[in-house]
């Protein structure tokens, strides 16, 4: 095994993966996670630990960037929080890609209090009647069993939200998904034009921070991208 432990690991792939999109019909968003990154894709000053992460055909996690024709902006993790990169990939790479949306809690999931806090709010997320999933550490671990999360790990998590969700009603959503927490919770309301944190929406503060292709910007409706500031 290397030094960071990716010489062994190996996708989790099941027989008859649920959920996954195929590459002629692979819509590529922020926070899917894909695989066929090769170590010849890396940028010219790619670490040692990326070149790991590359051999082991561990997926990449789709970011945010300003759209290049012919590439996917895809960013690396490796064994710390300090060991992020970001590349790019060809879309004629990729041969499987999982969306948020399709990850859940499965057997053989580690005893840890982000599993437990999603078996807990699933129900809730459920009832919204929209699609949600985990993202970052829990995602991607729940996608290729690479073990990302520690006792300390938050949850991260995506709603997409094509329509406005009103701030009483984000304030609500909120309380209740954190009445059954047993981690830090980290929830992303994804619209239209980008991310907003459900924290920040269901806050007192006129505007609140959009996360966009071509970076953050201040706005006082996500769903309505010409009233950013």
């Amino acid at each position: 095994m290397g030094p960071l432990g990716f010489a062994d690991a190996q996708p989790n792939l099941p027989d008859t993966p649920i959920g996954w999109v195929e590459r002629s019909e692979a819509q590529h968003r922020p926070h899917d996670l894909i695989w066929g990154l090769t170590p010849d894709a890396l940028p010219a000053h790619a670490p040692l630990w990326a070149h790991q992460v590359a051999q082991a055909g561990l997926p990449v996690v789709v970011r945010r960037a300003v759209p290049v024709p012919g590439r996917i902006p895809v960013g690396l993790r490796g064994a710390t929080r300090a060991e992020r990169l970001a590349a790019w990939l060809a879309p004629t790479a990729v041969v499987q890609q999982r969306t948020p949306e399709n990850l859940r809690i499965a057997e053989g999931c580690r005893d840890l209090p982000v599993f437990d806090t999603l078996a807990r709010v699933q129900t809730l997320l459920d009832d919204l009647g929209l699609p949600w999933g985990p993202t970052g550490a829990a995602g991607y671990e729940l996608a290729c069993g690479w073990p990302a999360l520690h006792a300390g790990s938050d949850l991260d998590l995506l709603v997409r939200c094509d329509v406005p969700l009103p701030r009483d009603q984000a304030r609500a959503l909120l309380a209740s998904l954190q009445a059954q927490a047993l981690c830090r919770l980290d929830i992303l309301l994804e619209t239209p034009h980008g991310g907003v944190a459900l924290a920040d929406w269901a806050g007192r503060t006129a505007r609140v921070l959009l996360k966009t292709d071509a970076g953050p910007c201040l706005v006082d409706d996500p769903w309505q991208r010409e009233r950013a500031a």
